[in-house]
């Protein structure tokens, strides 16, 4: 099975040729898809790594770019990464296999299985109280409904759909297609220092997902198996 590695990118000249070399040791045959907003050197770097770059510019924010980067993977098998040097591209041959061998539809990996060096307390036990608001409505065994490295079957992509605008579109991308009926699993990864600044918006971001798992309620609901 075909595979792409998709980012989304908003000035990460810093991290970006560190990102892509890991992934290209791991896993060289696989198509890179960047979508990217910057207005430094990141989509000319990643241009010279061979990677397929889609230019979102003025941005549009998170959501957009992050549907864009799955909708337009042509894979048959997307991995999802952050590019920022924060998640352990080594994985990605794992999350790939769960797809391609193991039958699952969606495989999320989890940073807060424990509290990792890497995220302060508070984000922490923001992400455990969201994971545990998504058991509660949705029945989803997850301890991190926003985890910015997962591996998609296509197919499943292709027949579900979310809106994206707005933060929190991750939230929508694993909730949803559990409620439809996929299968969807979780895998503890360890979580590391990021290169560059963040870009999250606490408030916002907290909103939106609270938001966004109360709102998915209105998916109907497939039957799962005993």
């Amino acid at each position: 099975m075909k595979l792409t590695v998709s980012m989304i990118t908003l000035n990460e000249e810093r991290a970006i040729a560190k990102v892509l070399d890991d992934v290209r040791r791991v896993v060289p045959d696989a198509e890179i898809l960047v979508v990217d907003s910057s207005k430094d050197r990141t989509a000319e770097i990643a241009e010279a790594h061979g990677c397929r770059v889609i230019k979102q510019f003025p941005p549009k924010g998170y959501g957009p770019a992050m549907d864009r980067a799955v909708r337009e993977a042509s894979g048959d098998i997307v991995v999802t990464l952050d590019c920022d040097d924060t998640y352990p591209v080594e994985m990605i041959p794992k999350l790939a296999s769960m797809i391609a061998d193991e039958g699952w539809d969606l495989v999320n990996t989890t940073r807060v299985h424990r509290r990792p060096d890497a995220m302060p307390l508070a984000n922490f036990v923001a992400n455990r109280v969201f994971a545990l608001t998504a058991r509660v409505l949705h029945g989803v065994h997850t301890t991190d409904v926003h985890s910015g490295m997962r591996a998609y079957r296509k197919s499943m992509i292709d027949a579900v759909t979310w809106t994206p605008q707005g933060p929190a579109l991750p939230v929508d991308m694993l909730v949803i297609p559990y409620r439809l009926g996929f299968r969807v699993t979780d895998v503890p990864i360890d979580y590391r220092e990021r290169i560059g600044e963040t870009t999250l918006r606490r408030w916002s971001s907290t909103v939106a997902t609270f938001r966004r798992l109360w709102n998915a309620r209105h998916v109907e609901r497939a039957s799962r198996p005993a």
